[in-house]
Protein backbone atom coordinates (compact mmCIF):
# COMPACT_ATOMS: atom_id res chain seq x y z
CA UNK A 1 0.00 0.00 0.00
CA UNK A 2 1.45 3.81 -0.49
CA UNK A 3 2.90 5.56 2.72
CA UNK A 4 4.45 8.59 3.40
CA UNK A 5 6.98 8.30 5.97
CA UNK A 6 8.87 10.39 8.03
CA UNK A 7 12.20 9.30 7.27
CA UNK A 8 14.14 11.40 9.95
CA UNK A 9 13.33 14.15 12.32
CA UNK A 10 13.55 17.62 10.23
CA UNK A 11 11.57 19.81 7.94
CA UNK A 12 8.41 19.09 5.73
CA UNK A 13 10.87 17.08 3.20
CA UNK A 14 11.39 14.71 5.75
CA UNK A 15 7.73 13.24 4.70
CA UNK A 16 8.72 10.52 1.53
CA UNK A 17 5.77 9.07 -0.31
CA UNK A 18 6.73 4.71 -0.34
CA UNK A 19 5.93 1.72 0.02
CA UNK A 20 4.77 -0.48 3.18
CA UNK A 21 3.22 -4.01 3.46
CA UNK A 22 -1.07 -3.81 4.00
CA UNK A 23 -1.74 -4.14 7.75
CA UNK A 24 -3.21 -6.79 9.46
CA UNK A 25 -6.22 -5.87 12.02
CA UNK A 26 -5.04 -7.87 15.76
CA UNK A 27 -7.44 -9.09 18.49
CA UNK A 28 -9.84 -5.99 18.86
CA UNK A 29 -8.94 -3.98 15.46
CA UNK A 30 -10.03 -3.01 12.17
CA UNK A 31 -8.69 -2.46 9.13
CA UNK A 32 -10.01 0.82 6.94
CA UNK A 33 -9.34 1.61 3.82
CA UNK A 34 -8.97 4.89 4.08
CA UNK A 35 -10.44 7.82 2.17
CA UNK A 36 -9.24 10.85 4.02
CA UNK A 37 -6.69 11.58 6.63
CA UNK A 38 -6.55 14.16 9.36
CA UNK A 39 -2.96 16.68 9.68
CA UNK A 40 -2.78 17.83 13.01
CA UNK A 41 -0.54 20.96 14.03
CA UNK A 42 1.04 18.19 16.11
CA UNK A 43 2.28 15.97 13.44
CA UNK A 44 3.95 19.02 12.16
CA UNK A 45 5.83 19.56 15.73
CA UNK A 46 7.10 15.95 16.10
CA UNK A 47 7.99 15.39 12.67
CA UNK A 48 10.29 18.23 13.67
CA UNK A 49 11.68 16.36 16.43
CA UNK A 50 9.63 18.12 18.90
CA UNK A 51 7.91 16.10 22.34
CA UNK A 52 10.09 13.09 22.04
CA UNK A 53 10.22 12.64 26.01
CA UNK A 54 6.39 12.28 25.95
CA UNK A 55 5.54 10.81 22.38
CA UNK A 56 8.45 8.33 21.89
CA UNK A 57 8.43 8.42 17.85
CA UNK A 58 11.15 6.28 16.23
CA UNK A 59 12.14 6.97 12.77
CA UNK A 60 11.08 5.86 10.20
CA UNK A 61 7.03 6.06 11.11
CA UNK A 62 4.13 7.24 9.36
CA UNK A 63 2.18 9.93 10.89
CA UNK A 64 -1.13 10.52 11.13
CA UNK A 65 -3.65 10.23 13.98
CA UNK A 66 -7.22 9.94 12.52
CA UNK A 67 -8.85 8.93 9.45
CA UNK A 68 -12.23 7.99 7.77
CA UNK A 69 -12.74 5.64 5.32
CA UNK A 70 -14.80 2.17 4.75
CA UNK A 71 -13.86 -0.90 7.03
CA UNK A 72 -12.22 -4.28 5.11
CA UNK A 73 -10.56 -6.36 7.38
CA UNK A 74 -11.69 -7.04 11.10
CA UNK A 75 -9.82 -8.63 13.73
CA UNK A 76 -10.44 -11.36 16.20
CA UNK A 77 -13.22 -10.67 18.42
CA UNK A 78 -14.22 -7.80 16.59
CA UNK A 79 -18.04 -7.77 15.03
CA UNK A 80 -18.01 -9.09 11.50
CA UNK A 81 -21.24 -6.52 10.80
CA UNK A 82 -18.11 -3.24 10.65
CA UNK A 83 -17.29 -4.64 6.93
CA UNK A 84 -18.60 -2.44 4.59
CA UNK A 85 -19.36 0.48 6.75
CA UNK A 86 -18.17 4.05 6.64
CA UNK A 87 -16.40 5.02 9.64
CA UNK A 88 -14.43 7.59 11.41
CA UNK A 89 -11.61 6.90 14.13
CA UNK A 90 -8.59 7.61 15.61
CA UNK A 91 -5.73 5.29 14.60
CA UNK A 92 -4.74 1.91 16.51
CA UNK A 93 -2.09 3.81 18.19
CA UNK A 94 -3.52 6.91 19.23
CA UNK A 95 -5.51 7.93 22.00
CA UNK A 96 -7.21 10.66 24.12
CA UNK A 97 -4.24 12.22 26.17
CA UNK A 98 -1.54 9.69 25.09
CA UNK A 99 -0.77 7.27 22.28
CA UNK A 100 1.30 8.22 19.22
CA UNK A 101 -0.14 9.87 16.50
CA UNK A 102 0.96 7.39 13.78
CA UNK A 103 -0.24 5.14 11.39
CA UNK A 104 -2.75 7.45 9.13
CA UNK A 105 -0.64 8.56 6.43
CA UNK A 106 -1.62 5.62 4.64
CA UNK A 107 -4.21 3.90 1.95
CA UNK A 108 -4.92 1.23 4.90
CA UNK A 109 -4.75 1.97 8.51
CA UNK A 110 -5.76 -0.09 12.05
CA UNK A 111 -8.46 1.37 14.48
CA UNK A 112 -9.86 -0.30 17.02
CA UNK A 113 -13.14 -1.01 17.45
CA UNK A 114 -13.78 0.81 20.65
CA UNK A 115 -13.07 3.91 18.60
CA UNK A 116 -14.88 3.62 15.59
CA UNK A 117 -17.86 5.62 14.50
CA UNK A 118 -20.31 5.18 11.84
CA UNK A 119 -20.72 8.13 9.68
CA UNK A 120 -24.40 9.32 9.29
CA UNK A 121 -26.06 9.57 6.08
CA UNK A 122 -24.77 12.78 4.40
CA UNK A 123 -21.26 13.14 5.84
CA UNK A 124 -18.65 12.58 3.71
CA UNK A 125 -15.18 11.23 4.97
CA UNK A 126 -13.04 14.58 4.93
CA UNK A 127 -15.31 16.08 6.77
CA UNK A 128 -15.55 13.39 9.44
CA UNK A 129 -11.66 13.06 9.50
CA UNK A 130 -11.46 16.71 10.26
CA UNK A 131 -13.90 15.70 13.11
CA UNK A 132 -12.26 12.47 14.71
CA UNK A 133 -9.76 15.20 16.78
CA UNK A 134 -11.27 18.63 16.66
CA UNK A 135 -15.77 17.71 16.84
CA UNK A 136 -14.02 16.07 20.37
CA UNK A 137 -11.66 18.35 22.27
CA UNK A 138 -14.22 21.13 20.68
CA UNK A 139 -16.93 19.25 22.58
CA UNK A 140 -15.14 18.32 25.78
CA UNK A 141 -13.93 22.23 26.00
CA UNK A 142 -17.05 23.76 25.33
CA UNK A 143 -18.70 20.90 28.42
CA UNK A 144 -16.07 21.85 30.67
CA UNK A 145 -16.27 25.56 30.39
CA UNK A 146 -19.66 25.83 31.24
CA UNK A 147 -20.09 28.59 29.25
CA UNK A 148 -23.40 30.68 30.48
CA UNK A 149 -25.90 32.78 28.61
CA UNK A 150 -24.12 36.57 28.25
CA UNK A 151 -20.67 36.03 29.11
CA UNK A 152 -18.08 37.41 27.24
CA UNK A 153 -15.57 34.41 25.89
CA UNK A 154 -12.13 34.81 24.40
CA UNK A 155 -11.15 32.18 22.16
CA UNK A 156 -7.77 31.96 20.63
CA UNK A 157 -6.59 30.60 17.17
CA UNK A 158 -10.43 31.03 16.24
CA UNK A 159 -8.97 30.74 12.77
CA UNK A 160 -7.97 27.13 13.88
CA UNK A 161 -10.09 23.74 13.31
CA UNK A 162 -10.64 23.21 17.11
CA UNK A 163 -11.13 27.25 17.45
CA UNK A 164 -14.00 27.78 14.29
CA UNK A 165 -16.10 25.29 15.75
CA UNK A 166 -15.75 26.60 19.74
CA UNK A 167 -16.75 29.90 18.08
CA UNK A 168 -19.98 27.75 16.96
CA UNK A 169 -20.83 26.25 20.33
CA UNK A 170 -20.12 29.57 22.28
CA UNK A 171 -22.39 31.23 19.94
CA UNK A 172 -24.53 28.84 20.20
CA UNK A 173 -24.50 28.85 24.10
CA UNK A 174 -25.33 32.62 24.03
CA UNK A 175 -22.14 34.20 25.38
CA UNK A 176 -20.35 37.04 23.72
CA UNK A 177 -17.64 35.53 21.77
CA UNK A 178 -13.83 37.64 21.12
CA UNK A 179 -12.26 35.71 18.56
CA UNK A 180 -8.49 36.37 18.79
CA UNK A 181 -6.41 34.99 15.33
CA UNK A 182 -4.10 36.61 13.00
CA UNK A 183 -4.93 37.88 9.33
CA UNK A 184 -7.95 39.10 7.54
CA UNK A 185 -9.35 35.97 6.32
CA UNK A 186 -9.19 33.92 9.75
CA UNK A 187 -10.62 37.15 11.57
CA UNK A 188 -13.27 37.51 8.80
CA UNK A 189 -14.04 33.89 9.31
CA UNK A 190 -14.13 33.96 13.15
CA UNK A 191 -16.79 36.94 12.76
CA UNK A 192 -18.95 35.02 9.91
CA UNK A 193 -18.93 31.79 12.43
CA UNK A 194 -20.17 34.12 15.42
CA UNK A 195 -17.53 36.27 17.02
CA UNK A 196 -18.76 39.29 17.79
CA UNK A 197 -16.04 40.94 18.02
CA UNK A 198 -12.56 40.00 16.69
CA UNK A 199 -8.74 41.26 17.63
CA UNK A 200 -5.32 40.18 15.81
CA UNK A 201 -2.75 39.00 18.43
CA UNK A 202 0.16 40.05 16.29
CA UNK A 203 -1.05 43.34 17.29
CA UNK A 204 1.17 45.17 19.88
CA UNK A 205 -1.50 45.61 22.79
CA UNK A 206 -3.78 43.17 21.40
CA UNK A 207 -4.95 41.95 25.07
CA UNK A 208 -6.07 45.56 26.15
CA UNK A 209 -7.57 45.23 23.29
CA UNK A 210 -10.33 42.95 24.80
CA UNK A 211 -9.87 44.26 28.01
CA UNK A 212 -11.11 47.36 26.27
CA UNK A 213 -14.37 45.47 25.10
CA UNK A 214 -15.27 44.15 28.13
CA UNK A 215 -15.23 47.51 29.59
CA UNK A 216 -12.03 46.92 31.44
CA UNK A 217 -13.55 43.90 33.12
CA UNK A 218 -11.70 40.69 31.66
CA UNK A 219 -13.86 37.97 29.94
CA UNK A 220 -15.26 35.48 31.64
CA UNK A 221 -13.72 32.77 30.16
CA UNK A 222 -10.68 32.12 27.61
CA UNK A 223 -10.59 29.03 25.30
CA UNK A 224 -7.20 29.20 24.23
CA UNK A 225 -5.94 27.32 21.25
CA UNK A 226 -2.68 29.62 20.69
CA UNK A 227 -0.42 28.60 23.56
CA UNK A 228 2.61 30.33 24.11
CA UNK A 229 2.66 34.01 24.86
CA UNK A 230 -0.65 34.39 23.04
CA UNK A 231 -2.35 32.29 26.03
CA UNK A 232 0.10 34.25 28.54
CA UNK A 233 -1.36 37.73 27.54
CA UNK A 234 -4.48 36.08 27.16
CA UNK A 235 -4.71 34.89 31.03
CA UNK A 236 -4.27 38.86 31.89
CA UNK A 237 -7.34 39.87 29.60
CA UNK A 238 -9.58 37.29 32.23
CA UNK A 239 -11.94 38.06 34.77
CA UNK A 240 -11.43 38.02 38.20
CA UNK A 241 -13.15 34.76 39.32
CA UNK A 242 -13.15 33.63 35.81
CA UNK A 243 -12.20 30.25 34.25
CA UNK A 244 -8.91 29.47 31.92
CA UNK A 245 -8.89 26.34 29.78
CA UNK A 246 -5.72 25.74 27.82
CA UNK A 247 -5.87 23.19 25.65
CA UNK A 248 -3.69 24.28 22.35
CA UNK A 249 -0.24 25.58 20.94
CA UNK A 250 -0.43 26.77 17.62
CA UNK A 251 1.95 29.24 18.93
CA UNK A 252 4.85 27.14 19.74
CA UNK A 253 4.07 25.63 23.31
CA UNK A 254 1.69 25.54 25.73
CA UNK A 255 1.17 28.39 27.45
CA UNK A 256 3.24 29.14 30.61
CA UNK A 257 1.09 30.68 32.78
CA UNK A 258 1.78 32.96 36.10
CA UNK A 259 -0.10 30.20 38.31
CA UNK A 260 0.29 32.65 41.28
CA UNK A 261 -1.73 35.19 39.66
CA UNK A 262 -4.33 33.26 38.66
CA UNK A 263 -4.61 32.12 42.28
CA UNK A 264 -4.70 35.57 43.44
CA UNK A 265 -7.20 36.68 40.87
CA UNK A 266 -9.69 33.44 41.74
CA UNK A 267 -9.23 32.29 38.00
CA UNK A 268 -9.45 28.51 37.38
CA UNK A 269 -7.13 27.31 34.95
CA UNK A 270 -7.05 23.97 33.26
CA UNK A 271 -4.90 22.36 31.49
CA UNK A 272 -4.55 19.84 28.26
CA UNK A 273 -3.63 16.95 31.40
CA UNK A 274 -6.40 18.73 32.88
CA UNK A 275 -8.97 18.55 30.18
CA UNK A 276 -8.08 14.84 28.74
CA UNK A 277 -7.84 13.59 32.20
CA UNK A 278 -11.36 14.62 32.94
CA UNK A 279 -14.61 12.34 33.51
CA UNK A 280 -15.34 12.61 29.78
CA UNK A 281 -17.38 10.44 27.65
CA UNK A 282 -14.75 10.83 24.40
CA UNK A 283 -16.66 8.45 22.17
CA UNK A 284 -20.30 10.09 23.05
CA UNK A 285 -19.09 13.55 22.25
CA UNK A 286 -17.33 12.51 19.28
CA UNK A 287 -20.38 10.97 18.00
CA UNK A 288 -22.31 14.17 18.71
CA UNK A 289 -20.17 16.24 16.37
CA UNK A 290 -20.23 13.65 13.55
CA UNK A 291 -24.37 14.25 13.72
CA UNK A 292 -24.23 17.47 14.46
CA UNK A 293 -21.72 18.41 11.14
CA UNK A 294 -24.46 15.85 9.01
CA UNK A 295 -27.54 18.29 10.01
CA UNK A 296 -26.19 21.60 9.43
CA UNK A 297 -25.61 22.74 13.14
CA UNK A 298 -22.06 22.90 13.20
CA UNK A 299 -19.84 24.04 10.23
CA UNK A 300 -16.33 21.93 9.67
CA UNK A 301 -13.87 24.09 8.27
CA UNK A 302 -11.96 22.05 6.20
CA UNK A 303 -9.40 25.25 4.44
CA UNK A 304 -7.52 22.64 2.14
CA UNK A 305 -6.82 19.01 1.12
CA UNK A 306 -3.56 17.68 0.18
CA UNK A 307 -3.45 13.96 -2.13
CA UNK A 308 -1.79 11.76 0.35
CA UNK A 309 1.84 11.70 -1.59
CA UNK A 310 1.91 15.81 -0.64
CA UNK A 311 2.06 15.75 2.83
CA UNK A 312 5.05 17.67 2.79
CA UNK A 313 3.15 20.90 1.40
CA UNK A 314 0.26 20.60 3.77
CA UNK A 315 2.65 19.99 6.91
CA UNK A 316 4.91 23.28 5.13
CA UNK A 317 1.09 24.86 5.06
CA UNK A 318 0.87 24.70 8.71
CA UNK A 319 3.85 25.77 9.74
CA UNK A 320 3.86 28.70 7.23
CA UNK A 321 0.08 29.72 9.27
CA UNK A 322 -0.96 29.90 6.19
CA UNK A 323 -3.86 27.24 7.01
CA UNK A 324 -7.46 28.16 7.33
CA UNK A 325 -9.50 25.49 9.64
CA UNK A 326 -8.40 21.82 9.08
CA UNK A 327 -5.90 20.60 6.41
CA UNK A 328 -6.65 17.12 5.46
CA UNK A 329 -4.87 14.56 3.04
CA UNK A 330 -7.09 13.07 0.55
CA UNK A 331 -6.40 8.97 -0.59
Amino acid sequence: MRVVEAKSFGGPDVLVPGEAPDPVAGTGEVVIDVAAADVMFLDARLRAGWGTDFFPLQVPYVPGGAVAGVVSAVGDGVDPGWIGKRVASSTAASAIGGGLPIGGYAERALAKEQTLAELPAGLDPVTAAALVHDGTTAMAVAQLANLRPGEPVLITAAGGGVGTLLVQLARSAGVTVIGAAHGDTKLALARRLGAAEVVDYEEPGWADQVLELTGGAGVAVVLDGAGGEIGRNALGSTASGGRFLGYGNAAGGFAELDTEYAAGQGITVLDLMAITGSDTDWDALGARALVAAAEGDLEVIVGQTFPLDRAAEAHAAIEARQAVGRTILTV
